[in-house]
C-alpha cells in the first residue's frame, strides 16, 4: 500500500508540482510508549533502526526512493512519541535527504518525490524542523526545483513557529511569483499567533497586495505585474481573513479596514 506521503509526492511530481494543492496531514496513532509523568521515551532502538533503513534505501541513488518514502512516513508516526534526542535525529535524518543527488526523469521532470515527502513530513514536526526547512529554502542546489521550494515554504509555515515568520516575510519579496503565493498561503497558519505578530503579518501582506495591484493597474500591458497579481491575490486575501477574523473581498476595502482597525483589539468580543 502506498503511504500518504508517497501518494502526495507522486501526484505533485507528475503534475509539475506548482499548482496549489493541500498538504496532507498524517494520521498518527496514539501511543502507549510513555506516561505523562515520564515524558516521551528517548534514544529508542526502533527510531535508530528506521533511520538506518532510510539511509540504506537512499544510498541506492534513487532506485529505492519509494521504499525510502515509506520509511519517512513511519518516522513521522514515531515523531510525536519521541524524546528530544530522537526528534532531533529524525529531523536530521530527513534533512540529509535534501543533500542527495537525483537525475531528472524524462523530459526534464524533477525526480523529487523523496524530497517532497521529506518536506511534507518536516512540516508536521513543529519548531523542531524550522531550521532544517529554512536551510533548504533557496539552497543553490535546489533553487531550480520550484515544486520543492514551494513545499518547503508551505511546510515552514505549517510548523507555526513564530521564529519562522521573519524568513517568510523576506520571502514575500522573492522574484518567483509561485513562491510568493506559497508564502502568502502558508502565513495563514499563524491565525492563532499573538495579535502583535498577526498584525505585523497582515500589514506586510496588505502592502504587497496594494503595491502589486497599483503596478498592475498602472500599465495594462505589464504582463509580469498581471501574472504576479493573478498568482498572489487570492492567497493573500484568504490569509488576511485568517489573521484578522474579518471578511473583505476587495483590496481597497481591506486597506480601509486596516486603517480603521490596526490599533483595535481584534480579539475583543463584540
Amino acid at each position: 500500500m502506498l503511504t500518504t506521503l508517497l501518494l502526495f509526492a507522486l501526484a505533485s511530481s507528475s503534475a509539475g508540482s506548482v499548482s496549489a494543492s493541500p498538504t496532507p496531514v498524517a494520521v498518527v496513532a496514539p501511543t502507549a510508549a510513555q506516561t505523562p509523568e515520564e515524558g516521551p521515551a528517548d534514544k529508542r532502538p526502533e527510531v535508530k533502526e528506521l533511520l538506518d533503513t532510510l539511509k540504506a534505501h537512499t544510498d541506492k541513488r534513487g532506485e529505492e526512493d519509494r521504499e525510502a518514502i515509506t520509511v519517512v512516513d513511519k518516522l513521522l508516526q514515531e515523531f510525536p512519541q519521541s524524546g528530544p534526542k530522537d526528534r532531533a535525529d529524525i529531523v536530521k535524518g530527513l534533512g540529509k535527504c535534501f543533500e542527495l543527488k537525483r537525475q531528472d526523469l524524462e523530459d526534464g521532470v524533477k525526480n523529487n518525490q523523496l524530497f517532497l515527502a521529506c518536506a511534507v513530513a518536516l512540516g508536521e514536526m513543529g519548531a523542531d524542523a524550522t531550521k532544517t526547512l529554512d536551510k533548504y529554502i533557496g539552497n543553490k542546489k535546489l533553487r531550480q526545483d520550484v515544486a520543492l521550494q514551494r513545499q518547503l515554504i508551505l511546510s515552514l509555515g505549517k510548523t507555526k513557529d513564530p521564529a519562522a515568520t521573519k524568513r517568510l516575510i523576506d520571502l514575500l519579496n522573492d522574484d518567483d511569483h509561485v513562491l510568493v503565493g506559497a508564502t502568502a498561503e502558508t502565513l495563514a497558519n499563524f491565525s492563532g499567533a499573538e495579535q502583535k505578530l498577526r498584525k505585523e503579518l497582515f500589514n506586510e501582506l496588505l502592502k504587497l497586495m496594494m503595491t502589486t495591484k497599483t503596478a498592475k493597474d498602472a500599465d495594462a500591458n505589464d504582463i509580469v505585474a498581471r501574472e504576479k497579481w493573478d498568482v498572489i491575490a487570492a492567497p493573500i486575501i484568504t490569509t488576511l481573513q485568517a489573521l484578522s477574523g474579518h471578511d473583505e473581498r476587495k483590496p481597497e476595502e481591506w486597506q480601509r479596514w486596516w486603517n480603521k482597525n490596526k490599533k483595535e483589539d481584534w480579539d475583543a468580543e463584540d
